[in-house]
């Protein structure tokens, strides 16, 4: 009888503390994380009221098991992760989701899914203050596969009026845009003193550096005031990629959609088309449209011809 006693006061005294756990409302959330949001904007260029309203819905204004025990404010899971993982059961089975040291961590793995994904490349030519353009283009590109999931960050974003993040650090950073702008044209005629990269001219009319040994994409990005995102972008990365090889050429501006030296090569060596593309300096997908192929990664063999343009 004792120990039915005990059992029954441990239960009571666990339901009283569950029922008595802090709640944020959505008011809270925001206030909480609307600076490391914006952080994430500008260096990611994603918008701060669509990640807001993201981690809000995914999180449940971050209440949710997942956000409590695992900082993963955007239902991320394991895939291609190497991390700690959190498994959570869900109906039948056990899920594996991504587990952060912080909140602030799932926040940057968020802004890093989208940026190197190819089929979210498309939410990059929409304009930072269209929230709703986001909100269906994450839809479009396979994010969510509920219907209503565009409406809801559209109704949680003017609710709370999260656009105004979006349209004051616009407003804010158009400036400093200018000023790193200039800062990367002044490098392209100098040694930088840092990694003593020297920024060169490609035959197809593009900045780009030879990366030397211990280099990073992080430290590049620094070094020439660049995002992450753009790196990734410039060189077409499809996937997040940790690490550089002396030797590799890294892009600081945009490939061509052709080559305007020469209309074909003859490959010398086998390698993929994206190296080709990366050699020539020619966006990956308009190669495999001038070469009438469906794989980027697609293996080519010495002698066989490439169109250019």
């Amino acid at each position: 009888m004792k120990n039915i006693t005990l059992i029954l006061s441990l239960l009571v005294a666990f339901f009283s503390f569950a029922e008595n756990e802090k709640k944020y409302s959505q008011e809270e959330y925001v206030s909480m994380w609307k600076e490391i949001a914006i952080q994430q904007m500008n260096e990611y260029k994603i918008p701060a009221s669509i990640t807001l309203a993201q981690g809000i819905l995914e999180s449940g204004n971050g209440n949710s098991l997942l956000a409590r025990e695992a900082n993963n404010h955007f239902g991320t899971k394991c895939s291609d992760w190497k991390g700690e993982t959190f498994y959570k059961e869900e109906g039948s089975s056990s899920q594996c989701y991504r587990k952060y040291k912080d909140a602030k961590k799932s926040y940057q793995d968020h802004s890093l899914f989208l940026t190197t994904r190819t089929r979210y490349s498309d939410l990059f030519k929409l304009k930072m203050t269209d929230y709703k353009a986001w909100a269906k283009g994450l839809k479009e590109a396979g994010y969510a596969t509920s219907s209503t999931y565009p409406q809801r960050l559209i109704d949680i974003i003017e609710k709370l009026k999260l656009h105004e993040f979006d349209l004051n650090e616009m407003q804010e950073n158009t400036d400093k845009s200018e000023i790193v702008k200039k800062e990367v044209e002044n490098k392209v005629v100098k040694t930088l003193m840092s990694n003593e990269h020297q920024v060169q001219i490609h035959a197809n009319k593009i900045k780009y550096i030879v990366a030397k040994k211990g280099d990073t994409y992080y430290r590049i990005s620094k070094e020439f005031g660049l995002g992450m995102w753009q790196l990734y972008k410039y060189n077409e990365f499809g996937e997040r990629k940790d690490y550089l090889v002396a030797g590799d050429i890294v892009y600081l501006e945009p490939k061509k959609r052709k080559n305007k030296v020469q209309k074909q090569l003859v490959v010398k060596e086998e390698m993929t088309l994206r190296m080709v593309a990366q050699n020539e300096g020619v966006k990956v997908q308009q190669l495999m449209k001038y070469n009438q192929l469906e794989q980027e990664d697609a293996i080519l063999s010495k002698g066989t011809v490439v169109k250019l343009k």
